[in-house]
């Protein structure tokens, strides 16, 4: 590889390292491997599809907090007080309506026959995007 070729690179990894939606994904990843882990095992022990995918979703909803609050929005994070707590509880409304979605999407695939592991992949797209917007435009906004 030329130095031309890796200097490319680098430079486009530094650009995806700037860009706030990419950080998010990266730390949406981590949560979700949380979340399906979580999921997964409780679907195992014949557990409702809707509970495995509500505790799943809280384990995420935990991992995504401590990475998005330290890695994706680190800039934006209130430093205290009144402004520390209202972030804190608008990204636990976003994600409740985030829970709420998957809880939906989920339950509502299985009472109709499909595969709750599909049903809960169509679940993560909708919960991630949703998800995205409130925490990008709303709870980490800065407050003047």
């Amino acid at each position: 590889m030329s130095n031309s070729t890796f200097s490319s690179i680098t430079a486009i990894i530094d650009r995806l390292r700037n860009f706030t939606a990419f950080r998010y994904l990266l730390v949406s990843v981590g949560a979700l491997i949380v979340d399906m882990v979580v999921f997964l095992a409780i679907l195992s022990v014949s557990a409702a599809a809707a509970a495995a995918s509500a505790i799943g979703y809280c384990c995420g909803i935990i991992a995504h907090w401590l990475l998005s609050s330290r890695k994706v929005f680190a800039d934006r994070v209130a430093s205290g007080g009144f402004d520390r707590t209202r972030q804190k509880a608008m990204f636990v409304i976003s994600a409740l309506i985030g829970l709420g979605l998957t809880v939906i999407i989920v339950a509502s695939a299985d009472q109709m026959g499909f595969d709750a592991r599909i049903a809960k992949l169509a679940a993560i797209a909708t919960s991630f995007v949703a998800t995205y917007l409130l925490r990008n435009h709303l709870v980490f906004r800065q407050w003047v």
